[in-house]
């Protein structure tokens, strides 16, 4: 009995891994990458109101935080073109990186953006810890 609940917790655990499965990178990592210059392309899920208070320069403004609905999702066609004539990383920027990021990262995913370009700011926007950096505006 107990090897029949490890094997099928066991199969759950993998069958789940893919839905769970997320790049994240460390504010610390972003940072040296903007700083070297490095090409990435920043996809900024924030409200309309956060994004003209702060984000990073450069960032693409999609406005679609929660993406949770079609409408959402649909604001980060924006961001595609830019994504798809590149080969660069592509971070997704969302107000405390969690469900919004998550959902926008599946939604790029969707649409043909390779997983291993894809990565969450860990903590978004407000964990960034490099305040100086932000620009104000649109």
């Amino acid at each position: 009995m107990l090897k029949r609940i490890a094997l099928s917790l066991a199969f759950t655990l993998l069958a789940a891994a893919p839905a769970l499965a997320t790049n994240y990178i460390a504010p610390a990592n972003l940072k040296k990458m903007l700083d070297a210059k490095q090409e990435v392309i920043l996809v900024d899920i924030q409200p309309a109101a956060d994004f003209a208070k702060q984000h990073l320069p450069g960032s693409i403004e999609t406005n679609a935080f929660p993406a949770k609905s079609d409408e959402e999702k649909g604001r980060l066609n924006k961001a595609l073109p830019a994504i798809n004539g590149s080969k660069a990383q592509v971070i997704v920027l969302c107000p405390r990186g969690k469900s919004g990021a998550k959902n926008s990262y599946e939604y790029l995913q969707s649409k043909g953006v390779p997983e291993n370009r894809l990565q969450i700011l860990e903590g978004g926007i407000a964990d960034w810890p490099y305040a100086g950096m932000f620009v104000k505006g649109r």
